[in-house]
C-alpha cells in the first residue's frame, strides 16, 4: 500500500459512491477535497444529508463546481496538492441517457478531459476513475472480464464510459500518468440513489403502488453492496499501476498495457435473479409488492455478472456481502431517513 496518499479530491462526494468513499478517507485520516454541483438530477435534499455526514470532519474541503468548467477546474488542481484523484462524478442512469444525451457529454466526456490535464499538470499519482459494468453492452459471454473486448455498448452512458477508459489510456501512454479505471456493478445499499431499482421498489411498496419489472422479470445482476465497492476502490487507490511487462501488442489485453493502466472488475461474483432480490425485499418490508411487468427497456441489458479475479489478486479483496444482508441494512436505513413508522 502506497501510505503518500494524504490529501485526494473526490468527484461527486455528495452523491451515493462519493459520500461513502469521502467518509472512509476521513476515517484512516486521509484529507479530502469533495467536488460536487449537487445538480437536481434527484432529490437535492438527500445528496445535502449525505454531505452534512461529511462536513463534521476537519479535514473535509467541499467545493462546488461543474466538472466541465474547464478554467475553475484548473484553478482547483493549481490550489491543491493532491496525491490521488477518484473521479465517481458522472451524469448517471441508463435510460436518462435516452432522453437527455448532451448531459452526458458535458459531465462524463468534457469534465473527464479536465481532470485528466489536471492530474497531468499537477503532478497527481494517481487518477482513480468509475467505469460501470454497462460498458460489457451487448456481450453476453459470462463472467464478465476485463480481459474481454468491449466495443459494443448500447447506451449512450455505456459509450461515455468505455471513451473515459480509453482516453485514461491516452494519458497513461503520452504522460505516464497512473490511471485505473473501476467497473462497478449495480452498486445498492444505504443512501442509495432514488432513480435505482431498490430504491424505487422499497418507496412503492411501502406506499402501496406497483413496482415496474422489466423484461418481465428475466433479468439477472451482479447486485454490490456499497460496503464492498467502497473497499475496493479505497485498496485501488492506493495500489498505483506500473506498466505491464508482459504486454503483447500482437494480442492486446484492453485491461492492461505498456503504460501505468489498469481496469478492474468490482462486483459481488454472483448473479442473482430479479424476481429473488424483490423476493428478499418483500421479506425485509413484511409486505407484498404488486408487479408490473414490463418488456425490456432501450439500453438495458439482461445480464451481468462480474469475474472479479484480477482484483482479488492484485489488492486481496472480494466482494461478498448477500443481498440478504444488503437489502436489510439498506431498509433499516431507508426507514430511518425517512421516518417510516412500522
Amino acid at each position: 500500500m502506497d501510505s503518500a496518499m494524504k490529501k485526494v479530491l473526490v468527484t461527486g462526494s455528495a452523491g451515493f459512491i462519493g459520500s461513502h468513499l469521502s467518509r472512509k478517507l476521513l476515517d484512516n485520516n486521509i484529507a479530502v477535497v469533495g467536488l460536487d454541483n449537487l445538480n437536481p438530477y434527484y432529490d437535492p435534499e438527500l445528496k445535502k444529508a449525505r454531505l452534512a455526514n461529511l462536513t463534521v470532519y476537519d479535514a473535509y474541503t467541499h467545493v462546488n463546481l461543474e466538472l466541465s468548467d474547464r478554467n475553475s477546474m484548473a484553478d482547483l488542481f493549481a490550489a491543491h496538492g493532491f496525491d490521488a484523484v477518484v473521479n465517481l462524478a458522472a451524469q448517471a442512469g441508463v435510460r436518462y441517457s435516452l432522453e437527455n444525451p448532451h448531459s452526458y457529454v458535458d459531465t462524463n466526456i468534457v469534465g473527464f478531459v479536465n481532470l485528466l490535464e489536471g492530474c497531468r499538470h499537477s503532478g497527481v499519482k494517481h487518477f482513480v476513475f468509475a467505469s460501470s459494468s454497462s460498458v460489457y453492452g451487448a456481450n453476453t459471454r459470462m463472467p464478465f472480464s476485463v480481459h474481454h473486448n468491449v466495443d459494443h455498448p448500447v447506451s449512450l452512458y455505456a459509450a461515455s464510459k468505455k471513451s473515459n477508459e480509453l482516453m485514461a489510456h491516452t494519458y497513461a501512454h503520452l504522460f505516464r500518468l497512473p490511471v485505473t479505471g473501476l467497473r462497478f456493478f449495480t452498486v445498492y445499499g444505504p443512501w442509495g440513489r432514488p432513480d435505482m431499482a431498490l430504491f424505487l421498489f422499497t418507496k412503492a411498496i411501502l406506499e402501496d403502488r406497483p413496482i415496474d419489472v422489466f423484461n418481465h422479470g428475466k433479468m439477472v445482476r451482479d447486485f454490490t453492496y456499497i460496503d464492498d465497492i467502497v473497499e475496493g476502490v479505497y485498496r485501488v487507490i492506493h495500489r498505483v499501476p506500473e506498466p505491464d511487462t508482459t504486454w503483447d501488442s500482437n494480442d492486446p489485453d484492453p485491461s492492461t498495457g505498456n503504460c501505468p493502466y489498469k481496469i478492474y472488475n468490482i462486483g459481488n461474483n454472483n448473479k442473482v435473479d430479479l424476481m429473488r432480490y424483490i423476493e428478499v425485499l418483500e421479506e425485509c418490508l413484511g409486505k407484498k409488492a404488486v408487479k408490473n411487468f414490463l418488456p425490456m427497456q432501450l439500453g438495458d441489458v439482461p445480464a451481468t455478472y462480474a469475474n472479479v479475479d484480477d482484483l482479488v489478486r492484485d489488492v486481496g479483496f472480494k466482494p461478498d456481502t448477500p443481498i440478504e444482508e444488503g437489502i436489510k441494512r439498506f431498509v433499516e436505513w431507508y426507514k430511518d431517513y425517512y421516518r417510516v413508522k412500522d
